[in-house]
């Protein structure tokens, strides 16, 4: 056991240190085989405290090591209902499963993949971590005779190190995606790194998209809890999907409407990042029409919106009370886009523009005419967007 001893000084020390979970599990896996487990595929299975992810792992075989990660969602499909790591959770204890004479009708799918593929046994066990949350960890063979209880013994006794190594990669990583998920990548990056406290701000250059969906407050009225959150989620999904294949940053979303950005790192990509912004508004567009007809076909009513764009400095940062902070985008840039977003209502055209964005995609703006806007002194130019069939 002393290559077991060793692996565990390594982890504790070189491993975690590094904060490299892929480095780490294939350390792991190359020092057992090494120890002589005869390893073909290890799972390490991470939970996350996450509303969109549930966890994240590293797959290892002798020709890769992969990362991935796992939605809710996937937890209620059959690759996670009767698989090894839901009955390690729910019974507490490793399970040691041969793969041979499987019953295609009783043994769960991945079981019959992994003989298939030529493994012999199978064994699964649980991680615990400090903050008394667990974790599973899956193993296959494809040696003649399987995992020999020698081979189990020095697996479980290298769980010690490998839980060192890789509890504070998953808390930070765990950390990390829960900023994404509510503040996007630019702001959660920032705050991570402790760059932005009370009062503090950052200053850039970005093109603003502010997005409105229409007539929901009426909605609110006659539609029930259920139903307005199922169109919040899927108008919500819809633009932070369409901004963010485009490159864009959704920073908040404000009762019924979205606030995104697209930063504009330095002069030259101006030009770049108008054009994004409007092709990310196209692209709601195109969506929004193909999700009014599902809902058409379950007989509701068309989902109507209205989208304003505009560029120049905007800042942002962590306002409110020393015990209480929120992270929002102030600026110029930003009421304006706000304004020309309300004038969709009465000048028809569901995305309405600046004259510096429509001039950086004259091909994709026409003229609408200088209009009033409420707390600008004068007249503002605007533009429609011309849209693109679904």
């Amino acid at each position: 056991m002393d290559a077991i001893v060793e692996l565990n000084h390594w982890m504790m020390t070189k491993g975690r240190r590094s904060g490299d979970p892929v480095l780490v599990v294939s350390h792991f896996c190359s020092a057992l085989i090494e120890a002589g487990v005869p390893l073909w595929r290890v799972n390490i299975g991470q939970r996350f405290a996450n509303p969109l992810l549930i966890a994240w792992g590293i797959v290892w075989t002798p020709d890769t090591t992969e990362p991935y990660e796992v939605t809710h969602a996937r937890m209620l499909t059959d690759g996670y209902i009767g698989s090894a790591f839901e009955y390690i959770m729910q019974n507490q204890r490793p399970l040691h499963k041969s793969l041979r004479g499987l019953d295609p009708d009783r043994d769960h799918s991945s079981y019959i993949e992994f003989a298939e593929a030529g493994g012999t046994d199978y064994y699964a066990t649980l991680l615990s971590y400090g903050d008394g949350s667990q974790h599973g960890c899956t193993f296959a063979t494809r040696a003649a005779d399987g995992f020999a209880p020698e081979h189990l013994k020095m697996i479980e006794a290298s769980k010690p190190g490998l839980s060192s190594a890789l509890e504070p990669m998953t808390m930070r990583k765990s950390t990390q995606s829960l900023l994404r998920t509510y503040l996007g990548n630019g702001p959660s990056q920032a705050v991570w790194n402790g760059t932005i406290q009370r009062g503090e701000r950052t200053t850039l250059e970005a093109v603003v998209m502010i997005s409105d969906l229409r007539g929901f407050t009426a909605l609110s009225d006659v539609a029930s809890e259920e139903e307005l959150f199922d169109i919040l989620n899927g108008y919500f999904d819809l633009v932070v999907q369409c901004v963010t294949e485009r490159g864009g940053d959704v920073l908040k979303f404000m009762g019924d409407g979205v606030l995104s950005i697209f930063a504009i790192p330095s002069r030259d990509d101006r030009k770049s990042q108008c054009r994004q912004a409007a092709l990310a508004a196209q692209d709601v567009l195109a969506g929004l029409a193909e999700l009014n007809t599902s809902r058409a076909d379950a007989g509701k009513p068309p989902l109507e919106i209205g989208i304003g764009i505009n560029a120049g400095q905007v800042s942002y940062g962590n306002i409110g009370s020393p015990g209480r902070l929120d992270f929002t985008v102030l600026g110029g840039a930003v009421n304006v886009a706000s304004r020309i977003e309300a004038l969709t209502k009465s000048i028809g055209d569901r995305v309405l523009a600046t004259a510096v964005v429509a001039e950086a995609a004259p091909d994709l703006f026409a003229a609408r005419g200088r209009h009033e806007v409420r707390g600008l002194s004068d007249p503002v130019e605007v533009f429609g967007l011309l849209e693109t069939a679904p």
